[in-house]
């Protein structure tokens, strides 16, 4: 079976969100534009609460899919759908926009330590990118996490592994997503399709992430290359990443803000509806 290599590295840089939220980003930069169908990955977190509190007010979003997971600390979040609630520590929201929707999610300081979590972004293919919103908000709890070895632990969010599934099922891109942590000196394997695009983003200590040896460090992302399965093992130092795969969708992209369609005319659309008032239907 085919080991993939790790083709690229990459550093995330700091961007202002929202209403003023500090980000890391390391798709949708001058840098890495996307991965298909990965338009847009972000890791915030901080203990200053100046860096959050402002949050991200009502906004439009059509086209896409957006994935919340949160490692510590709460945010706040309501919709034009009359959706509402709060998503937690390890809780999930992936909620797909389809044809329209108005949300805002506002981050609350924490009590003590910081809040923490990432965002990503999934594309729709063009037949369902005016498909009706929804959401699966999964709690922690609902999160299977399993021990393949002394010292890896996986958090199963998408996807399955070793006969268990996700919570976060009906996604046209078929997309894995795994939180996984090796204690040092520790070692992990796991088959992914090979048609699929497979990246891995780095948050706590160091692993070597293929057979050449290629030494990744928090907090950086890593895009494989070709393969059947991918490889990693730690040496001195623990290490915990996000493993994300998906089902590329080769279809033109045309992007504007919170919008992601295939044509500009499309964008054109979105916005026209969005000043008409006919944005949510």
């Amino acid at each position: 079976m085919s080991i993939r290599n790790v083709t690229e590295i990459v550093e995330p840089v700091y961007v202002m969100e929202g209403a003023g939220v500090r980000l890391r980003r390391t798709i949708a930069t001058d840098y890495l534009d996307y991965l298909d169908p990965f338009l847009l990955f972000d890791h915030f977190g901080s203990r200053d609460p100046q860096d959050y509190l402002a949050g991200f007010p009502l906004h439009p979003h059509r086209g896409i899919e957006t994935v919340t997971y949160m490692l510590s600390g709460n945010v706040n979040h309501k919709d034009s759908m009359g959706n509402s609630g709060t998503i937690g520590a390890c809780d999930v929201q992936w909620m797909t926009s389809g044809s329209g929707i108005l949300h805002e999610e506002m981050p609350q300081e924490p009590e003590e330590g910081k809040l923490e979590g990432f965002q990503l972004w999934v594309n729709l293919p063009a037949k369902l990118k005016m498909t009706h919103p929804r959401y699966q908000e999964v709690k922690a709890s609902q999160i299977p996490e399993i021990t393949l070895f002394e010292g890896v632990q996986v958090k199963i969010i998408a996807g399955e592994l070793n006969g268990v599934k996700g919570p976060v099922t009906e996604i046209f891109a078929d997309p894995e997503y795994l939180d996984v942590s090796l204690e040092a000196r520790s070692s992990f394997e796991h088959n992914l399709p090979q048609w699929h695009t497979v990246f891995a983003y780095v948050f706590e200590g160091e692993g070597v992430f293929d057979e050449e040896g290629t030494l990744v460090s928090a907090t950086n992302l890593v895009i494989f290359g070709d393969g059947e399965s991918i490889k990693v093992h730690t040496e001195n130092k623990p290490l915990r990443f996000l493993l994300i795969s998906g089902k590329p969708l080769n279809e033109p992209i045309a992007r504007y803000g919170p919008f992601v369609m295939n044509t500009p005319e499309e964008i054109e659309d979105a916005l026209r509806d969005l000043q008409k008032g006919t944005f949510v239907k």
